[in-house]
């Protein structure tokens, strides 16, 4: 288990009002990998499109993907009984793998923010499929409860019905989504092109801008790419919220091309807080190498712990005080991330996961220092 950390990040910023990204980038008229990518090097912020991410690394780097599959997340259900019975939006964050699911229940009709009064026993009901219902059985984790203090975001929930849940959702459900946007899209609107192994409950959406053009223009140069998994939860937690825990595998390959990579003085250039948790949770206590691991990870990678193996870290554009920034801190340093953070606001990047990128990359030196 981890000790208590402060989950404050340093990183202070205005959120840019109206510069959600409201669709993905193909319904804004715009390619995949032509959203806008921002470039902090060292202490200089560069701007330029996602397709020329090749032209900011160096031959001998690695970036590391997560093949996670986005999978169906999301679904209209009702809670209680009789009069206190009212709609909700259900979303299932990941499959405990001991017969439990962790849920959390939002308001209908757009999901647009937690419902923090539910309690142990009552049970969900899927609106399009009676027969499927959740029964509520205790916070999750153990004891957690709202940053705000006003009730509990995330339980821990017994599935009962005639077919397994994830077959379930997967007919009736949908991509889990906020208010955000300005309409609900597909569940192919939310896997990148690495996908292959189903289990994120939302996009590992920092990947999304990739195109099978960007990566030949990698590979091209001399970049490799190498992929682990991290099965995603929700990302709709409350400022001061920790990040829960995941499902990772880092395998074999994968481990050896990190520790190459390095040992050879090149980079490893993380695609998301995902793939960053992922590697992290595969070096052992007071190591410097990654060792081939998969299991739950509650690592969570700050400034106080910082990151061992990654060097530079591909993302999209976090809300003030998410826990993400910690990650972003730990990897870039508070000074970058906040130059790149106040140049983001500054030339009005879109924000979220259909929104735009950064390519984070600290002086070796800093690196070194963190």
């Amino acid at each position: 288990m981890n000790a208590v950390i402060d989950l404050a990040p340093l990183t202070r910023f205005d959120p840019p009002g109206g510069l959600t990204a409201p669709a993905p980038a193909e319904a804004r008229g715009l390619d995949r990998d032509a959203v806008r990518l921002l470039v902090a090097d060292g202490d200089r912020a560069v701007h330029a499109h996602f397709r020329d991410l090749a032209d900011h690394l160096e031959p001998g780097d690695l970036v590391v993907v997560n093949a996670s599959q986005t999978v169906a997340g999301e679904a209209d259900a009702r809670v209680g009984t009789g009069a206190a019975r009212r709609d909700v939006v259900l979303h299932v964050a990941m499959d405990l793998r001991d017969g439990t699911w962790v849920v959390e229940l939002r308001s209908a009709p757009d999901a647009g923010r937690a419902v923090l009064d539910a309690e142990a026993g009552q049970v969900v009901t899927l609106t399009d499929e009676p027969s499927a219902t959740l029964t509520l059985l205790a916070p999750y984790p153990r004891g957690g409860s709202s940053p705000t203090g006003a009730g509990n975001r995330l339980w821990r929930a017994e599935h009962g019905g005639a077919e397994p849940l994830r077959e379930t959702l997967d007919r009736v459900g949908r991509a889990i989504a906020y208010g955000y946007l300005d309409r609900r899209y597909g569940l192919a609107d939310y896997q990148t092109i690495f996908g292959t192994t189903p289990g994120s409950a939302e996009m590992p959406s920092a990947a999304r801008p990739f195109t099978a053009d960007v990566v030949t223009g990698l590979v091209s140069r001399g970049i490799a790419v190498a992929p682990i998994v991290l099965h995603t939860g929700v990302s709709s937690q409350e400022a001061g919220e920790a990040p829960q825990p995941e499902w990772f595998e880092v395998g074999e390959p994968t481990a050896e091309l990190v520790n190459v990579t390095r040992a050879r003085g090149g980079r490893v250039v993380a695609v998301g807080t995902t793939v960053t948790r992922a590697l992290e949770s595969a070096v052992p206590p007071g190591g410097s190498r990654v060792v081939a691991s998969s299991g739950w990870t509650e690592r969570i990678v700050t400034r106080q712990d910082p990151p061992r193996v990654v060097d530079g870290l591909v993302t999209g554009w976090h809300d003030p005080q998410a826990s993400h920034l910690l990650l972003v801190e730990a990897i870039a340093g508070p000074g970058l991330t906040q130059l790149a953070y106040d140049a983001a606001v500054r030339e009005r990047y879109r924000w979220h996961e259909f929104g735009d990128a950064a390519l984070l990359l600290p002086r070796r030196a800093a690196i070194a220092a963190a």
